[in-house]
């Protein structure tokens, strides 16, 4: 990986954790940020922006391409990562969707179940498939 791959890879695993401790505080992302002794670094800000700017975009959409699943009942750490997955999508200099998608499964495969890198592979895939083809 290079050093931005890794850099990025880092920002977004942050941005996880930050998005994380937010949905189970039941707090903005902004106030968690607020509070952190070390604030994240500027790519983690950015996605999580994005988080704020499309979360709903990206659940209508993970719902749609989510067959037999109901949002609510997914494992938050599958819905965030998806969901920060399609928001970085949104961004200016987002990455290719190949990327998206592998650093989906990735943060998926290190924090989540067992299942969940599959998962998380085909409802991002079709997410962004059926988004780029929108666009």
């Amino acid at each position: 990986m290079s050093e931005l791959g890794d850099q990025r890879h880092r920002a977004r695993e942050r941005a996880l954790e930050v998005a994380y401790e937010a949905s189970i505080k039941e707090r903005s992302i902004d106030s968690v940020v607020g509070e952190l002794p070390l604030a994240p670094d500027p790519y983690s800000i950015a996605l999580l922006a994005s988080l704020d700017e499309h979360r709903e975009w990206a659940r209508e959409l993970i719902i749609e391409h989510s067959m037999d699943w109901q949002f609510e009942r997914m494992p938050l750490v599958d819905r965030l990562v998806m969901t920060l997955a399609l928001c970085e999508a949104r961004m200016a200099d987002a990455p290719p969707k190949a990327v998206l998608l592998d650093e989906a499964v990735e943060l998926a495969k290190t924090y989540s179940t067992d299942g969940s890198p599959g998962f998380v592979n085909g409802v991002v895939s079709s997410c962004l498939a059926a988004w780029y083809e929108q666009a």
